[in-house]
């Protein structure tokens, strides 16, 4: 996927004003989300993101512990300047949907199986029954 199109499709799902808003989302939650997925699934996540992206989720922000879905979301807000809980999940919703479309529902599972339960809705999935 293109950068271009990557930051269109966040920022039209994050309903941002400008990419520059989209940009500082992407780079937070796939930093985030860098430090919670590991081995094949995250290599594989990045090569489907755009280069800039993709090297961002390779190197991660650091965690000291695994972060549940709610603390996810409390970590990002902390890490978006203005930030606050609702934009957050608001933000962490928009660009997580995005990688879970160039993920494909198969990676997104594996995906899925590695993260605390919750992570489903914050990709903008139902957990499989």
């Amino acid at each position: 996927m293109r950068p271009q199109a990557f930051l269109a499709r966040v920022q039209e799902r994050g309903e941002y004003p400008t990419r520059q808003e989209a940009d500082r989302a992407a780079r937070v939650v796939l930093g985030l989300l860098g430090a919670h997925v590991v081995g094949a699934e995250r290599a594989e996540l990045a090569a489907r993101l755009p280069e800039t992206y993709a090297l961002i989720l390779l190197n991660p922000l650091q965690a000291v512990e695994p972060l549940d879905a709610e603390r996810f979301v409390r970590a990002s807000a902390a890490w978006i300047e203005g930030a606050t809980e609702a934009t957050a999940r608001w933000d962490v919703g928009a660009v997580l949907s995005v990688a879970a479309d160039a993920a494909g529902p198969d990676l997104l599972r594996r995906l899925l199986l590695q993260l605390p339960p919750g992570y489903d809705l914050l990709f903008g999935r139902l957990a499989p029954t």
